[in-house]
């Protein structure tokens, strides 16, 4: 939790908004590759990509 706030009053004071899609694109993949290695998933998001 510390990490995320810190990140996020970092955004607050330099302005930098955009760093947000970017790190929430970046935990979607992360989740997603996490989620689906070695799982019965992962031939249906072959077929998403």
């Amino acid at each position: 939790m510390l990490f995320i706030k810190e990140f996020w009053a970092f955004m607050r004071v330099r302005k930098k908004f955009w760093l947000l899609p970017i790190m929430i694109m970046m935990l979607l993949f992360g989740g997603l590759i996490v989620l689906t290695q070695g799982s019965a998933v992962v031939p249906f998001i072959y077929t998403i990509f």
